[in-house]
């Protein structure tokens, strides 16, 4: 049995991290000329979004109040949507971290998924409900 090598320990978090998500970027990928990232969501209700190569946090969002249950990158690679059981959907700029968009929902989120064009969002809710959000920006 062969076992791959270490790469890398990043640690910023506070509490248990529940979601990673690599970005659709970087060598090898549709988005070449963006650099591969990696975010993490945890129960310390902030989302760090890392350089996996230098090793080093870009930046860390921190508008959820409640654990992060789901964090997926546009398959475009320039925005990062995160939902939490605050009720809320966030729409990032991976670019500089920025808040484009959110949407309060009538529960906790569970999870997302975007489309392929990146310009819509499905979300799942505790209350059983889907919610299709359009976005075009």
């Amino acid at each position: 049995m062969s076992y791959s090598s270490f790469v890398r320990d990043l640690r910023r978090h506070t509490r248990e991290v529940y979601c990673i998500e690599w970005s659709p970027t970087g060598p090898t990928t549709h988005n070449p000329n963006l650099a591969l990232l990696l975010a993490s969501s945890s129960f310390d209700t902030t989302i760090n979004v890392w350089d996996v190569e230098q090793g080093s946090p870009i930046y860390s969002l921190t508008r959820h109040r409640n654990v992060i249950y789901s964090i997926e990158f546009s398959p475009n690679g320039e925005f990062l949507a995160s939902g939490s059981l605050d009720h809320w959907l966030f729409v990032w700029s991976v670019k500089d971290g920025r808040l484009i968009k959110s949407f309060y929902g009538g529960g906790g989120v569970t999870d997302i998924s975007w489309n392929k064009s990146s310009d819509k969002i499905a979300v799942t809710y505790v209350n059983k409900i889907v919610c299709v959000l359009d976005l075009k920006m």
